[in-house]
């Protein structure tokens, strides 16, 4: 809570540093003292991420993925609690076996539980908005709800809670084992550094505030190396317990500090007290919890939006909810990132396909007057941005097309706004020097940058555009193609074709 990025984040066990957690017990035979140095690595390797700047990389997530994944976990909180509404606890953990009990506590509810939780869910959903400020909902339907239980039989509550301090244990590492403590320890850290950050996000979203990635991450290594000494679990940002603090009006980092000190209280204290809160009045809150966190300000009018940003949005929210919540940020933002490489590469083919008069916006009289004289002898490619391996797939076969014609003897190249260029773009310009100098089309290349001109050097590309096919402006290639035009075409020619087309064949 100190040491971290986000002020409203609470942090503590979560689903899938427990799954991993267990793998690793199981790896390392038991060996306590092993097991808690991987966490104590996992702290450190964590740190060492937000040392290093690897946070930043979090905001790249688009917002139908956040979407989907707050949505997700709302529905996720809802489901969970549905079968406690009516007295029920369901039969192991996840999402389908709560949804598969359902109709089961329909069929045989505890009247009891059902009349306390209808108690809870009028409290948290009817208490006026003004009075929260000062008095939270969930908490006055904790206090009523476990009060009036107190006097009806057969509730169920908490039971029993653990009390007692951990040990400090001494971390040991063993050679034979070092390799598979450094590969948990690592996995463990990414996880818990991806859980975090995307806690970040919702907790950004929700807020209206920006949290500092970095100091996050070596937040969460600080505590998960203390964790370590003291024997306990790997934690990460908690998405749920966040929520819940932040619909309460926890916006501070004091805001974790009393969990953590409330959480030792009852560890200590208050847990035969504890032990008496109903399960229904707990459902009943996190209900209110859950239909609070699912983004119905985004869905009211998704439809009227880009239809792929909607299935995106419900892609993220399936798999958060019927597999987990790493697996559905993943493949969100794998398909985003490819949505957006199409998207991007649309554009640049678009801007190179551009007809002659937008073209000439671009381009100073003295330009536009050589275009006219040069007639459509002259193919003229504009490349109007970054190219990159989405555009290059498609590039080659649409510069081919274009030089077709018989009459299409010059083929002139503007990198004037090409920043840089990937691989793939590079062997792209590869191919259609080649195919230009099979065709017997002469080559004019102007407006290379020293950063794309290093790594068509690199490439060896340079080797296909010789120095003399190459200048630094538009006019001087321009010129230069116009007077190889006149130089090598019959002057009847050029004529002929002027009064065909006034205009270049430009892309």
């Amino acid at each position: 809570a100190l040491f971290g990025g986000t002020p409203s984040q609470i942090s503590g066990p979560t689903g899938p540093m427990i799954v991993v957690f267990a793998g690793v017990f199981a790896s390392l035979s038991g060996d306590v003292t092993m097991i808690f140095a991987t966490v104590i690595l996992a702290g450190v390797f964590q740190i060492l991420f937000g040392v290093l700047g690897f946070g930043q990389y979090i905001r790249l997530v688009p917002y139908p993925v956040v979407s989907g994944f707050m949505s997700g976990i709302g529905c996720i909180i809802i489901a969970l609690q549905l079968a406690r509404l009516f007295g029920h606890e369901p039969e192991g953990g996840g999402t389908i076996p709560a949804l598969l009990e359902v109709p089961t506590a329909m069929a045989d509810p505890n009247y009891s539980a059902v009349g306390i939780s209808l108690l809870t869910l009028a409290i948290v959903f009817a208490w006026p908005a003004q009075w929260g400020k000062y008095l939270p909902s969930p908490l006055v339907a904790l206090i009523v709800g476990t009060l009036v239980s107190m006097g009806i039989d057969g509730v169920p509550i908490l039971g029993a809670i653990p009390t007692g301090l951990p040990s400090f244990i001494m971390p040991s590492v063993s050679g034979d084992a070092f390799l598979i403590m450094m590969e948990a320890a690592l996995i463990l850290a990414i996880l818990g550094a991806i859980d975090s950050l995307l806690t970040s996000l919702v907790a950004d979203n929700m807020t209206r505030t920006r949290h500092d990635s970095n100091r996050e991450l070596i937040g969460q290594g600080v505590g998960n190396m203390a964790a370590g000494f003291f024997g306990g679990i790997p934690g990460a940002g908690a998405t749920m317990r966040t929520v819940v603090n932040i619909r309460t009006g926890g916006v501070t980092k004091l805001s974790g500090v009393i969990h953590a000190l409330l959480l030792l209280a009852v560890v200590l204290v208050l847990a035969p007290l504890a032990s008496q809160i109903p399960h229904a009045v707990l459902a009943g809150i996190l209900v209110k919890v859950g239909y609070d966190i699912v983004d119905f300000s985004y869905l009211k009018r998704a439809h009227k939006g880009p239809r792929f940003d909607l299935v995106l949005m419900v892609m993220v929210l399936s798999l958060t909810v019927f597999v987990d919540l790493i697996t559905a940020v993943a493949a969100g933002v794998v398909i985003a990132a490819i949505a957006y490489v199409k998207q991007v590469s649309d554009a640049q083919l678009a801007l190179a396909a551009g007809d002659v008069d937008n073209l000439s916006q671009g381009l100073s009289d003295r330009e536009v007057a050589l275009l006219d004289e040069c007639g459509d002898h002259l193919t003229y490619f504009d490349f109007g941005g970054p190219l990159s391996f989405g555009a290059a797939a498609d590039l080659g076969h649409h510069v081919r097309e274009r030089l077709s014609p018989q009459h299409h003897v010059a083929l002139a190249l503007d990198f004037g706004r090409v920043p840089f260029m990937d691989v793939s773009a590079l062997r792209a310009i590869e191919t259609i020097a080649q195919d230009a100098a099979h065709a017997g089309k002469h080559l004019f290349v102007c407006g290379i940058n020293d950063a794309v001109a290093q790594s068509l050097d690199g490439m060896g590309v340079s080797d296909y555009l010789p120095a003399k096919t190459r200048f630094d402006t538009r006019f001087e290639a321009l010129s230069a193609a116009k007077e190889w035009i006149f130089e090598n075409i019959p002057t009847d020619d050029i004529d002929r074709r002027d009064d065909q087309s006034k205009k270049p064949i430009t892309t």
